[in-house]
């Protein structure tokens, strides 16, 4: 750490709502307390989203903003914008005026555009992180004129941007699968002589690929493949009684889902972008399934470590116990060439977005041109 630390001081952090913006936010906190041990780290989010609950458990401060969502056409939210707006900045600037914020970083979402005015207000320099291939609104606005906008992705569609990548928490960003597979499949009562698949949906799960599963799941025991199958909270459900086959682990969720990447030899779910930044930096190849709704920021994200060999894309209409059976079994079979996919996914992801990042925050904080 540089001599510079000593103007960060103290930072606004502003996103929330779901776990793709709360996630890379506490990932970054995490890296800038490292850093700094004595900097003050406030988070500004909503009263609804998970970083209600993430971010106080993870030591942090937060909060609340009024949440304002944008209207994308004439309706009554959109006449009571302007109010909504107004109130929403200026419980944000009371919260950069209080902390004496040396730079707000925004990860989007509906707490982010009050947080990106209200610093533009006071002369507060802006970070801007944008998560997906695609930007979304707020994360537009703030990138006009921040300090700093990075990206995940490098085709994301906002000018003068630095890729970064995904700030991701240290247990993933460090994983070494190896050394920590037979713990992993210890962990779960899996069997360390059959590969296995890791299937999941995210933290809600996704019922198309629940569906697809649960029809394989006696044929995928008896083909010699086993499962652990993170079904979502409440969306669990009973494998019928197998035979001498490999097993078929049923779990609502994981929480260490470091674990389940290390016991695993390819991956089911969604492409979201943190499902995506995590495969690829731990080298997990995987066959993604975007969300068919949407502005089809999924299929973007995984478009590059699918062209580079490491995945491939399976559309959500088309994932269905056939495809488990006659496509993901005969893959799971050719070990050559799930290594060949480890390989691709690993040459795209990377370990160190965090600090990527949090060298832009202090560059910013230390009013430095970029």
């Amino acid at each position: 750490m540089t001599d510079d630390s000593v103007n960060l001081r103290s930072v606004v952090l502003a996103g929330g709502g779901t776990a793709g913006h709360v996630s890379p936010l506490l990932a970054l906190a995490d890296c800038l307390r490292r850093r700094e041990p004595e900097v003050r780290i406030t988070a500004l989010g909503t009263a609804e989203g998970l970083e209600a609950r993430l971010v106080p458990a993870r030591g942090y401060d937060l909060e609340v903003v009024p949440k304002v969502p944008m209207p994308r056409r004439p309706s009554v939210g959109l006449l009571r914008l302007p109010g909504s707006l107004r109130r929403a900045v200026e419980a944000a600037d009371t919260v950069i005026r209080e902390t004496d914020a040396r730079v707000v970083v925004g990860f989007g979402g509906y707490v982010s555009t009050p947080a990106y005015l209200a610093a533009r207000r006071r002369g507060i320099p802006v970070v801007v992180h944008e998560q997906n291939a695609r930007p979304g609104l707020a994360n537009k606005l703030g990138s006009r004129f921040a300090k700093h906008v990075a990206v995940t992705f490098p085709d994301t569609p906002l000018r003068g941007a630095t890729v970064t990548g995904m700030p991701l928490r240290r247990e993933i960003a460090l994983l070494d699968r190896k050394a920590r597979r037979d713990e992993a499949l210890a962990h779960f009562g899996l069997d360390p002589q059959w590969p296995t698949v890791l299937v999941t949906g995210g933290s809600l799960g996704a019922q198309r690929i629940n569906e697809a599963f649960r029809g394989a799941a006696t044929s995928l025991g008896s083909a010699g493949v086993q499962v652990l199958h993170v079904t979502g909270l409440g969306k669990e459900f009973a494998v019928p009684p197998g035979g001498a086959g490999a097993p078929y682990v049923v779990v609502p969720f994981a929480d260490r889902m470091e674990l389940a990447y290390a016991a695993a030899d390819i991956v089911v779910a969604r492409s979201g972008a943190n499902t995506v930044c995590e495969l690829t930096a731990v080298g997990l190849p995987a066959a993604y399934v975007p969300l068919p709704i949407g502005n089809g920021e999924q299929s973007l994200n995984a478009r590059a470590v699918v062209a580079a060999g490491g995945g491939l894309v399976v559309e959500d209409a088309d994932l269905t116990t056939t495809w488990v059976e006659a496509t993901l079994v005969p893959l799971l079979r050719d070990a050559s060439a799930l290594a060949e996919m480890a390989v691709a996914a690993a040459s795209v992801g990377e370990r160190d977005g965090d600090e990527l990042l949090a060298d832009l925050v202090i560059d910013a904080a230390a009013g430095r041109n970029g």
